[in-house]
């Protein structure tokens, strides 16, 4: 199992809308994928604007395969007008 950690840097006049597009597009769209486990969105208490996206699925072919679905290369240009900074970081799930 992977885990995928993206860190979205978000304008702060656009924390509500981003958020809105996880739960209402990003996280349904992504939650259909084979092979997909699960995904949160955390906000980062003393800086509320920078968000952690936390993604695991089952394995890379299927990251690989949500981030080349036609869902997420419509969502990628909606999600990108509403933050400056992103930094992704992936994980080998051990336990």
């Amino acid at each position: 199992m992977i885990e995928r950690h993206v860190t979205f840097q978000v304008y702060p006049d656009k924390r509500e809308e981003f958020e809105k597009l996880f739960v209402e597009d990003y996280r349904p769209a992504m939650a259909v994928m084979p092979g997909f486990v699960r995904v949160d969105l955390l906000c980062e208490l003393d800086e509320p604007s920078q968000y952690q996206m936390v993604i695991r699925f089952e394995n890379s072919e299927a990251a690989a395969d949500w981030r080349s679905s036609a869902a997420h290369q419509l969502l990628q240009p909606k999600i990108k007008a509403l933050y400056n900074d992103s930094k992704l970081q992936i994980y080998d799930v051990i336990a």
